[in-house]
């Protein structure tokens, strides 16, 4: 754990990445991937780092999301929670999406689907978005 926060401490890049990617996930705008641009074209060598950290933010951004739909009770209808439902976890593979993606965090939450399926899957989307931001340059 000590070698994580020297690596974090030895490049503010990385905390910028991480917070810009956490707050872009919850209903606050953001980019992060500008940030993640930017910190990919002064540092090259933290391509993987950089997409790990962004990947991570971004997913616990979207969780922040979710637990606010677990919040939000029963008895209040939320619009096209049926597709969410029918679809489940596998629909936060689109999280990333702008407005969309915090509308299936929180239908998903609201659906009480499974909290580790919906952070593998919201994960993946957000690894493969960051990815191809990234290859792009």
């Amino acid at each position: 754990m000590e070698s994580l926060s020297q690596f974090f401490a030895s490049d503010l890049s990385l905390w910028g990445l991480f917070i810009s990617s956490l707050l872009g996930a919850t209903l606050l705008p953001g980019g992060s991937e500008l940030i993640l641009i930017g910190t990919l074209k002064a540092q090259p060598e933290l391509f993987w780092p950089a997409l790990i950290i962004g990947t991570l933010g971004n997913t616990i951004g979207g969780m922040m999301s979710f637990g606010m739909g677990w919040l939000l009770p029963m008895t209040q209808q939320l619009k096209h929670v049926e597709k969410v439902r029918n679809y489940g976890t596998p629909a936060l593979l689109f999280a990333w999406l702008p407005f969309i993606g915090d509308a299936l965090c929180i239908a998903a939450g609201w659906l009480r689907l499974n909290p580790w399926k919906a952070a593998l899957f919201m994960a993946a989307g957000k690894f493969v978005r960051y990815w191809i931001v990234a290859i792009s340059l």
